[in-house]
């Protein structure tokens, strides 16, 4: 797939990103595992809505996916581990892990 899409962060503000900042640090601090949806693309990386954290934005870079994965598409469900916090822009970094598969 070649379409790259910015999130559409409607559904959160930046404004409320920024006041629940301190919160979505506290709730996926360093090491974590997520799961969550790919809710933007572009050729870096992808942008995360985390499951349980609808305020976060997570991004993991295309550096901090495995060696040899697709670029995930729009609507992919995702693992990762929170490897670091942009406060500058309220984001999540993430590093994947495989996809999830779906259930059997």
């Amino acid at each position: 797939m070649d379409e790259y899409a910015w999130p559409s962060v409607a559904k959160v503000s930046a404004e409320m990103r920024h006041e629940r900042w301190a919160a979505t640090v506290a709730a996926l601090p360093l090491g974590a595992s997520i799961a969550g949806e790919v809710i933007g693309r572009q050729p870096f990386g992808v942008f995360i809505r985390v499951d349980g954290v609808p305020e976060a934005m997570a991004l993991a870079e295309i550096t901090a996916m495995p060696q040899g994965i697709d670029l995930p598409a729009l609507g992919a469900r995702v693992i990762g581990e929170i490897i670091g916090h942009a406060e500058h822009n309220h984001q999540v970094r993430v590093r994947l892990q495989e996809r999830e598969t779906p259930a059997e």
